[in-house]
């Protein structure tokens, strides 16, 4: 039966209600038994406009008290109470047709207080407040209250229950229906007991500012403290608890805890790389996304990484080949709020990376003598440490990560590489030339086919030099220092002629300087056509030159032999002799090494050596003998009358062309020896020796 709903109360009592038509049928006859009934009647039509006002149920523990408050209203509102019993664990008696148990307090109006325990007040009045306190309370009555109201128009009994526990209640913590990270909330501690003058108080585990506040209502008795406070993700899964504290005692009379449900992203999310070694470019990676914490639980991953990737397993990735230059990783694990980890670098070990040369000094151009310096450069080398070394035109130079030139010259131009080398591996940079500027050098001039041309063909000379930048001109000059105005790098001669030996020089000219080169000398040489030519007119020049030589020489020889056979006439002996050679050709002897090989057909007609003999007597006649010679007969050997002729000729040279001198004088000189020259007696001045000299 709810609360203020009336009770069932002496049934047997009450009367039947009738119809209204049947009851106005009775009016006549029995209109006086109507008249006895009507008080009965109209106490019972009216008891359903009873109504009270209380808590449904009130708690409290042995030692505590009851606060019990009470409103209610009677039929008649005018109508004051006239009775009031409070019953404990009442029972409806069907003999007697009443109530009856424990009667805990008792008020009527024309008694007063009789029977009114001490525990027990009425703090009502007889209009309609029934409030009641009692005062301490015992787990004896725990049960049901009655509470019997009577006035004229009436009476009614009315149930309370009543909740008495051996120990003091447990408060209740009402949280809200969600809770989530750093938003404000609002947590009750509720305790359904409250009762003036007993002091109690409520605490809870957590700092934070709280409000106590009691109901003492019709609707509820209670006792509330608000915690208001912002929950952070580490109060989930934490111990919530609200003490009832005994602030007399000082001790704690119960107390109640729960576990904080805090709804919150994935806390202390972090990317875990499982490769137990270092990592080095190419390697396989494993990363495991990892978190401590969720509400709700993480349903799903996501991945912030370039290259080439798969998800093995929620929360586990796989990179194919990493890249050395990988670029930092992060993962997030979400469930209805994503939360991203800390970026993570892989480390990736890799040879050096991006080496270069670089010009250090000079900033601009370079020129021949300046100071140069070259660095080697790199982006990236995991390890850092690294050793560096340079090659030029891929020859090893030195180690070093600076290459200085202290006077750079041209021939320190070239290509040059730097490499680096760390404990992964070795990287080279790409070949950097080094270009150095200087004024044209080694300038000469070359002369092709060769320095020797034969006239008619063609002669090229070339002005070859060293120079960078390259030559914009050139000037051509003469052995006379005459500028030939020619300003290409190639002089062409075609044909050459004779007049074109000589030496030649030339002139170059950069941005940087003007140098000459020194003379080469072109000597050209006639062509046989030309040597021919003049080869005939000297050979027809010698051929007559010859001839009027051979004819001089008859001439003289003739002239000669006159004279001499005028001198023999003349002689007083009378014994002269003059001989002859017969003229034989002979040919040159090549094979002697002291011969010169010259051949003069004039020497022909020359005299050689010859040996005359005279006989005792005059009477001794001549003969001829076997070489053509005159000859007579043979003396006695102890007697030596020979005479010995010599003849010595100098052999000529002619010049290059094989042309005899203009003069062809014989230069031979002629001696002879006369011994025994007859047999009669000669003059003294006739001893003496004769030089001859015959010239043909």
């Amino acid at each position: 039966m709810l609360p203020g709903s009336p009770k069932k109360e002496d049934t047997r009592k009450q009367p039947r209600l009738l119809p209204r038509h049947s009851t106005m049928q009775l009016l006549g006859p029995s209109l006086l038994l109507l008249v006895w009934w009507v008080p009965e009647y109209l106490a019972f039509s009216d008891s359903t406009k009873w109504r009270f006002e209380h808590p449904h149920t009130l708690y409290s523990w042995d030692g505590a008290c009851v606060w019990i408050p009470c409103q209610y209203t009677t039929p008649l509102r005018r109508d004051q109470l006239d009775n009031l019993i409070l019953y404990s664990n009442y029972e409806y008696d069907d003999t007697t047709k009443n109530f009856k148990g424990p009667i805990l307090y008792e008020k009527t109006k024309s008694l007063g207080d009789d029977h009114t325990p001490e525990r027990v007040q009425f703090l009502g009045d007889q209009k309609s407040n029934c409030t009641i306190s009692i005062n301490p309370v015992f787990e004896k009555d725990n049960g049901w209250l009655g509470l019997r109201l009577t006035t004229k128009a009436g009476k009614w009994m009315e149930k309370i229950d009543l909740n008495v526990s051996k120990t003091p209640l447990s408060p209740h913590i009402q949280l809200p229906p969600e809770i989530q990270e750093s938003q404000e909330v609002t947590l009750t501690c509720l305790l359904n007991f409250s009762c003036p003058g007993y002091q109690i108080q409520l605490q809870w585990s957590l700092e934070g500012p709280a409000v106590t506040s009691t109901s003492l209502t019709t609707k509820t008795v209670s006792t509330q403290s608000k915690l208001t406070f912002q929950p952070q993700w580490t109060h989930h899964g934490k111990n919530l608890t609200c003490q009832l504290w005994d602030p007399k005692a000082k001790r704690i009379l119960s107390e109640e805890t729960v576990l904080l449900d805090v709804k919150h992203a994935p806390k202390e999310v972090t990317t875990v790389i499982q490769n137990p070694t270092r990592i080095r470019e190419g390697d396989t990676v494993t990363l495991f996304c990892n978190y401590s914490s969720s509400n709700p639980r993480v349903t799903r991953y996501e991945w912030n990484l370039q290259g080439s990737w798969k998800e093995q397993s929620p929360g586990v990735l796989i990179i194919q080949k990493v890249a050395w230059d990988a670029r930092q990783i992060t993962c997030a694990a979400c469930n209805q709020w994503c939360s991203w980890a800390p970026s993570v670098n892989l480390d990736v070990q890799h040879a050096p990376k991006d080496v270069r040369v670089q010009q250090i000094s000079p900033p601009s151009e370079i020129h021949s003598g300046h100071r140069v310096l070259l660095g080697c450069n790199f982006s990236s080398s995991r390890p850092r440490d690294v050793r560096f070394f340079w090659k030029r035109n891929g020859i090893f130079l030195k180690e070093g990560k600076e290459l200085s030139f202290d006077s750079i010259s041209p021939e320190d131009a070239g290509n040059y590489n730097c490499f680096i080398n760390n404990s992964i591996g070795q990287t080279m940079s790409e070949a950097r030339r080094l270009q150095v500027l200087y004024a044209p050098r080694m300038l000469r001039v070359a002369i092709s086919p060769k320095d020797q041309v034969m006239e008619g063909k063609k002669a090229v000379l070339t002005c070859e030099s060293d120079a960078n930048p390259p030559i914009f001109q050139y000037t051509w000059f003469d052995w006379n220092n005459q500028n030939l105005h020619h300003y290409d790098q190639m002089l062409r001669l075609d044909p050459v002629k004779i007049q074109h030996s000589g030496a030649y020089w030339c002139e170059a000219t950069n941005q940087l300087g003007r140098v000459q080169s020194p003379p080469s000398t072109l000597t050209v040489y006639y062509s046989p056509e030309t040597i021919g030519r003049r080869v005939a007119v000297g050979v027809g020049f010698c051929l007559a030159t010859v001839l009027l030589v051979f004819w001089g020489v008859k001439l003289q020889r003739s002239w000669k032999r006159i004279r001499s056979q005028q001198g023999l006439q003349e002689s007083s002996s009378g014994q002269s002799f003059f001989v002859r050679k017969q003229k034989v050709r002979r040919a040159p002897l090549s094979e002697d090494p002291h011969s010169l090989g010259c051949y003069n057909p004039v020497m022909e007609d020359a005299i050689s050596y010859a040996t005359l003999r005279f006989p005792f007597g005059e009477t001794d006649t001549p003969r001829l003998g076997d070489a053509g010679t005159l000859e007579t007969e043979r003396p006695s050997p102890n007697r030596d009358d020979t005479v010995t002729y010599s003849v010595l000729q100098k052999c000529r040279e002619g010049d290059y062309e094989n042309v005899l001198p203009d003069s062809p004088e014989d230069e031979g000189i002629h001696y002879s020896e006369l011994v025994h020259l007859g047999l009669g007696k000669r003059p003294v001045a006739q001893e003496a020796v004769e030089y001859v000299t015959l010239k043909h």
